[in-house]
């Protein structure tokens, strides 16, 4: 168990606080004109996403997390369990369909995901940043349907709903962003 002070602090370093794994995301040292200097730091916890805002003394210890990430390309899913393939040893790690959540929805089979590590036990598997995938039901556009800004629902090849442009058809491929779920670009 490596420990770290808050002398030690980087923006993106891994803590265990109170057996949650988070990684900081901005901290301030303090010293004020009287009393004893402190630290005033966010932390980011790796599974919720939750940010949390706290302070301690200076000088403080916590215990250190080796956060790392690993290049992996999804396979398949057997029902219960998605399969992903390390590219560079062809070893394939199976990850439970609970623990992927709402990452499920961007999962097509052989793109490449980042699934993080805190000290070998996987925390998280994200998707690639933008998937292109065809659509795979939607109402038809009609001519004359050019009002800017216009949105229809459209299911995609991975099973999810997103608002796209008015003009796009049954069978195209489109370009999507997994943060937000926005239709970028035609393809």
């Amino acid at each position: 168990m490596a420990t770290i002070t808050t002398a030690d602090f980087k923006n993106g370093i891994g803590l265990r606080i109170k057996d949650k794994v988070c990684t900081i995301v901005e901290f301030q040292h303090v010293k004020p004109g009287k009393g004893g200097a402190f630290v005033r730091y966010k932390t980011k916890d790796i599974k919720t996403g939750r940010v949390v805002e706290q302070t301690c003394n200076a000088g403080t210890k916590f215990e250190s997390v080796m956060l790392s990430t690993r290049e992996m390309a999804y396979l398949y899913n057997d029902g219960s369990d998605y399969i992903f393939m390390d590219n560079e040893t062809y070893e394939q790690v199976p990850v439970p369909e609970d623990f992927i959540g709402d990452n499920a929805k961007w999962l097509k089979e052989n793109d490449v995901c980042q699934l993080l590590y805190a000290d070998d036990e996987l925390m998280g598997v994200n998707p690639p940043m933008f998937i292109e995938v065809q659509i795979t039901q939607t109402d038809p556009g009609f001519k004359g349907d050019t009002v800017q800004g216009s949105t229809k629902p459209a299911t995609i090849e991975t099973g999810a709903v997103i608002q796209v442009p008015m003009y796009l058809n049954e069978g195209e491929m489109i370009k999507v962003d997994t943060r937000d779920g926005k239709f970028v670009s035609r393809v």
